[in-house]
């Protein structure tokens, strides 16, 4: 018996071997590890902030990232952007903002008599809005089409944005004079809502520090380069070659049901819902070194997934609860894969 035990032992553990050693991610796993080690240069805390946006960069998503005024949204976004070897732009919203301020448009050739299209800001690899709420619904409205088809079609003719392309974009959730809500349709573009909070008592001692010896240099001059855009899009592909059980699969869509029927919600998750925690989970196991997706994968990416696309009834949101209390509720409720 005790030899048949052992016999047993030895043959999981090399089906183990060969089962870890299906996707080689160990390149992947060292890259993000430098990424974020080059980004704690000059961020202080923040690390579930700055693994959500490795993990949206890994799954072709965008990021809605929402906070109080001053605790380095717009700088993570910037020097994000910094350690990545791609062409950044930055896009203030404003309230008179118009589509062309951020697509472009057709400018008459005086020398041709033809009309040629100059680019907007949005023609970029990574870009940052800042303040997405400030600008008006037709503003908003524009960035549809190049957030979910990542192209944009102006007088007929469709003009391709340039891999990789990410839209980060920031909005503070306390001053709400002059700002325009986000319309669902909008809300769901957005892979993940991360939200940032303040830092302990311990970190804030750290960022003091960290601004004291940093002396005239700005925050840009100390990252580094980390990822080519080529290694990214080699990554992109091993992150979805990630494997995940039907069983797994399964535990997502039950969650994601389980929304659209919870007496608290007034608006569950859709399908595109689904989708996101999937890729997200997968991008989570992969930066962890696994080519596989555990139940902690989903728990993780459920949260940033589905806090800003489920909508509490009026009667919960009186009372004070939260969409996040809710998506807890839920998952406690569904049985974990094993």
């Amino acid at each position: 018996m005790e030899n048949e035990e052992i016999q047993h032992t030895d043959t999981s553990t090399n089906d183990s071997i060969n089962f870890e050693n299906r996707i080689d991610l160990t390149e992947l796993h060292q890259a993000v590890t430098n990424l974020k080690a080059e980004l704690a240069k000059v961020i202080v805390g923040q690390q579930e902030f700055v693994e959500l946006l490795i993990v949206a960069l890994l799954s072709n998503g965008h990021v809605l990232i929402e906070g109080v005024p001053g605790i380095a949204k717009t700088v993570t976004a910037k020097l994000f952007a910094k350690t990545l070897q791609t062409h950044f732009n930055r896009i203030q919203f404003t309230p008179d903002l118009m589509p062309s301020d951020v697509l472009g448009t057709s400018v008459l050739n005086m020398k041709s008599s033809e009309f040629e299209f100059k680019k907007g800001p949005i023609f970029s690899n990574m870009v940052l809005i800042d303040e997405i709420n400030r600008a008006p619904a037709k503003t908003q409205a524009a960035l549809f089409e190049v957030m979910e088809e990542r192209q944009v079609t102006i007088d007929g003719i469709r003009y391709e944005m340039q891999p990789p392309f990410m839209v980060l974009a920031t909005q503070n959730p306390v001053e709400q004079e002059g700002t325009y809500a986000l319309p669902e349709a909008q809300l769901d573009r957005f892979l993940f809502k991360i939200n940032v909070g303040y830092p302990s008592f311990e970190e804030e001692i750290s960022i003091l520090e960290t601004h004291h010896d940093r002396k005239s240099k700005t925050p840009q001059e100390l990252i580094e380069t980390v990822l080519t855009p080529e290694k990214l899009l080699e990554y992109k592909v091993k992150t979805q070659e990630v494997i995940i059980e039907k069983k797994i699969l399964a535990y997502i869509a039950e969650i994601v049901t389980k929304t659209r029927t919870h007496p608290h919600l007034y608006l569950g998750g859709s399908p595109r819902a689904s989708i996101a925690i999937m890729n997200a989970s997968k991008a989570f196991a992969a930066i962890q070194g696994r080519d596989f997706v555990i139940p902690e994968d989903i728990k993780k990416a459920v949260f940033p997934v589905l806090r800003h696309r489920v909508i509490l009834t009026p009667e919960r949101e009186m009372e004070g609860l939260t969409t996040e209390n809710v998506i807890d509720m839920i998952l406690q409720s569904v049985e974990i894969p094993r």
